[in-house]
């Protein structure tokens, strides 16, 4: 890898099926940065630019490989960072800092505590609270994010007035022999959390959901709302010692943004005779179309305007500003997708 290379954590798994990532294949193609590879597994590389290297991996891993200057960027779920950081500061008390540059708005979901639906409490604490005074003295809770549920349940306990007994923990494979008979355990898996909680294999679980309708399917509750996550892009501090990286990622993340503020957006194109400019312009003020000042070319006999409108735009729909627009004389409106809208310097990322 040459030094002056940008390395980028490429999430495999869902962030790289162009169905259920979000379509990240196109925003980074939008954006300036076409891919050969990712769709399919790999190698990923950069067509269109020499200073990107794509490095292929799993997002729960790309927290460990930042800390480790493995990577000098990252796309990932929030949820994955943060729980590869409790991981190392609790099972290695190394205390990691990465920084989140950007949010790319896709990849939204939520960790919620789940119970069987018979359960009666409708809180963790008070679930806690009641699971314990019946004379229990271990808890099992299953995850995929084992660190994120201990830091959860530690807390909760706390709070239900059992913080001596949350002291004790042990994570593990799910139903590998307990290493602890009394405290919280752990049981670390690899999907179908629900199922585990549903046919009784733990107590409580930490379950990643977008909408819930999965859980309600197995006859599940939530019990509480832990953590909202979504993909972004994470750095190593490293990075910002580094003069060249650092001016390499200003220039992935303008376009990123770019490309995510052009979303949702079109552009409206259209030419006004001389004599209805003022009545059209005061049309457009009134209805807050344009930002600075009007977009305006001016010729002999028309001017030609271009406006941004969002799609679902409330208010003033595209359809009824194209109909009034023509009704107050413009000509020709053409409705344009952008793929890209950058509105200044400010939108370079401080940093």
């Amino acid at each position: 890898m040459d030094n002056n290379q940008l390395v980028i954590g490429m999430p495999a798994g869902s962030l790289a099926n162009s169905k259920r990532g979000g379509n990240l294949i196109e925003l980074l193609e939008y954006s300036g940065f076409p891919t050969k590879g990712y769709e399919s597994g790999g190698p990923t590389s950069f067509t269109s630019v020499n200073f990107l290297f794509g490095w292929d991996g799993r997002p729960q891993e790309f927290g460990t490989q930042l800390a480790l200057n493995e990577l000098d960027v990252a796309i990932a779920g929030n949820d994955w960072i943060e729980e590869r950081r409790l991981e190392l500061k609790i099972e290695y008390g190394v205390d990691i800092k990465l920084e989140k540059i950007m949010s790319l708005k896709r990849g939204n979901v939520r960790l919620v505590g789940i119970v069987d639906e018979e359960v009666k409490e409708t809180s963790t604490v008070q679930y806690l609270k009641n699971f314990f005074k019946t004379g229990n003295e271990l808890i099992t809770v299953v995850s995929e994010l084992p660190y994120m549920s201990l830091f959860w349940i530690q807390e909760k306990m706390k709070e239900a007035g059992l913080g001596g007994l949350s002291e004790s923990w042990s994570v593990q494979k799910y139903k590998t022999p307990p290493k602890i008979n009394k405290g919280i355990l752990i049981y670390e898996t690899w999907g179908k959390t629900e199922a585990k909680i549903k046919n009784l294999g733990a107590d409580i679980g930490l379950e990643i959901t977008q909408s819930g309708s999965a859980l309600k399917s197995y006859g599940l509750k939530i019990i509480d709302e832990v953590f909202s996550s979504e993909t972004s892009i994470w750095a190593s501090p490293e990075v910002f010692k580094n003069s060249e990286k650092k001016e390499l990622l200003k220039m992935l993340t303008l376009n990123l943004y770019g490309t995510i503020n052009a979303e949702n957006k079109v552009l409206l194109i259209f030419n006004v005779p001389e004599d209805k400019k003022e009545i059209t312009e005061e049309y457009l003020t009134k209805y807050n179309l344009y930002a600075d000042e009007p977009t305006r070319i001016p010729g002999s006999k028309y001017s030609q305007y271009s406006i941004q409108l969002e799609v679902d735009r409330k208010e003033t729909p595209i359809a009824k500003v194209r109909y009034e627009l023509i009704k107050l004389g413009a000509r020709s409106i053409d409705t344009m997708p952008l793929l890209s809208s950058i509105p200044d310097i400010s939108s370079v990322l401080d940093f």
